[in-house]
Parts: structure tokens; sequence; C-alpha cells
């Protein structure tokens, strides 16, 4: 596995709620951190229908556009009670002409539930792929996962995308509900974080 030794890591993202929270977990290791916004790059078209796939699409696109090592997440929310839906297309849920609605995409995800008649607990797990990039090509792939089920009415105005309605597993709050630091210590960013620093940060 190869190790990062750089002194400046781009962040490829545009959303600014992912960007607070690996600006957080990444603070210990003394990295200058910039993100796509930083370096004028487009959002790269997600054409894979993976979280791998897609992840490595905006490592390697902001790797080449920079010339400097990318760390590019693609998360989600898979709900069994939906086979899995939405899954990598999670974000697509949330768009609307005048940006991402996650509101709506967490009523419909309800809604879908209710017209289903899914069983309780309507259990449903957090995902995040995690690629490291380089510009000459190589990268470093890590998954996590935070299992847990979805509830309803939505709870709590903390956090980002379908926060409100995720409860983790061992708790009875939701995401929404929780401290940033807290849920940066269990999500799964936080897991996929930490098998990106044992392999190369460590």
């Amino acid at each position: 596995m190869r190790k990062f030794d750089g002194k400046e890591l781009v962040i490829a993202t545009h959303n600014k709620g992912k960007l607070a929270e690996m600006v957080e977990l990444l603070s210990p290791f003394g990295v200058t951190l910039t993100s796509n916004d930083d370096h004028g790059l487009p959002e790269p078209e997600e054409t894979e229908t993976t979280f791998v796939g897609n992840a490595r699409i905006k490592a390697h696109a902001a790797a080449k556009a920079t010339g400097l090592p990318a760390l590019a997440d693609d998360s989600g929310i898979e709900i069994d009670g939906l086979n899995g839906a939405p899954g990598v297309y999670t974000a697509d849920w949330a768009e609307t002409p005048n940006g991402r609605d996650f509101k709506m995409a967490m009523e419909r995800s309800w809604a879908e539930l209710e017209s289903v008649s899914a069983p309780y607990p309507r259990t449903a797990r957090f995902c995040c792929t995690l690629v490291l990039a380089w510009p000459d090509g190589h990268d470093e792939v890590f998954p996590g996962v935070m299992p847990g089920q979805v509830v309803w009415p939505m709870r709590g105005d903390q956090g980002h995308g379908y926060d409100p309605i995720f409860q983790p597993d061992g708790y009875d709050i939701t995401f929404g509900e929780m401290d940033s630091q807290e849920k940066n210590k269990i999500s799964h960013r936080a897991d996929a974080f930490q098998k990106l620093v044992a392999g190369c940060f460590a």
C-alpha cells in the first residue's frame, strides 16, 4: 500500500458538508487541504453504478487536473425495504432545478417504504468509499459502513443529507441529533477514514 508523503491534498468535492467532515478528520496530520472549489474544478460526471467507481472518477479527475494527490468520497444510504435504494443515487434523489433538496428525498424514501408496507425496523446503512489517487494514476481504496435504521419523522438539524432520518445501531438518536464530533467517531466516513489513516498516513 502506498503511503501519503505529500504536504498538500485535494479533497475532490464541492459538498461543503463532506468537506467540513474531512477537514475535521484529517486535521491531526498537518496536511494543507484544498477543495475542487479552490482549484476551479468542475464536477465530473459520475457514470458508474458503484460507490468505488464514482469515487475513482472524482479522485482521478482532481489528481490529473491539479498534479496533486486527491481524496474523493462517494457515499449514500442503502435502505433494505427499497432493495438497497437510493444507494449510489442518493444525491440524485435530492436533485431539483434549484439544487439539492434532501428533505424532499427523505420524504420520497419514507413514502416508498410506506407504499410497500416495509416491515420494522426499517434497516439501512450508510456506505462510504474513499479513494486516494495520485497524479501517476495509482490509487488506494477504503470502504466504510454504518448500519442502522431509517425512522420518521425527521429529527435534528445537525449533519447533512439523510442524517435526520438515520438512527445508527446502538443509539436512540439520529445522526441529525448527534454532535458532529460524536458522529465523526462512528460514521461510515469515520470507518473508511480509519482504514485510510492506517493504510496511508500511519
